[in-house]
C-alpha cells in the first residue's frame, strides 16, 4: 500500500449528499443510473453510477451517500458527471454505496 500525506487526504472534498432522482443511463454500455444529488450548498449534481446489481432506481431515491465533490465533471456514456458517488465492490464486483447510519445534513463533509 502506497502511503500518502495528511494534505493530500484533506484537498479530498468528500460530502453527504441525498439521492433525488434514479434513472436508467440508456447509454451506458454496462447498466448505471443517471443520479441527481442534493448537495446541501453546492447544490444539486449529477452523477453517473453503475448501481443497477443491488439497488432499484425506486429505493435509491432519498437515500445518503458519500460523493467526491472536488473531481473535474467528466462524461460518462452521454451524461456530465459532476461528482462520484462512492462504494465498495463486493466479492462479485458489484458496486455497495458507502452509506451512514443516521440522517445528515446534505453537504456535510467527512471528518
Amino acid at each position: 500500500m502506497q502511503t500518502i500525506e495528511w494534505q493530500d487526504f484533506e484537498r479530498v472534498e468528500l460530502r453527504v449528499g441525498t439521492l433525488l432522482s434514479a434513472r436508467p443511463n440508456d447509454k451506458a454500455i454496462k447498466p448505471a443510473y443517471v443520479l441527481e444529488v442534493d448537495l446541501g450548498e453546492l447544490g444539486v449534481k449529477t452523477s453517473s453510477a453503475q448501481l443497477t446489481a443491488h439497488y432499484s432506481a425506486a429505493e435509491l431515491v432519498g437515500r445518503q451517500v458519500l460523493c467526491v465533490c472536488n473531481f473535474a465533471p467528466k462524461r460518462v456514456a452521454g451524461v456530465r458527471s459532476e461528482v462520484l458517488v462512492t462504494g465498495v465492490y463486493d466479492q462479485d464486483g458489484k458496486v455497495v454505496l458507502a452509506s451512514f447510519d443516521r440522517p445528515l445534513p446534505n453537504g456535510a463533509r467527512l471528518a
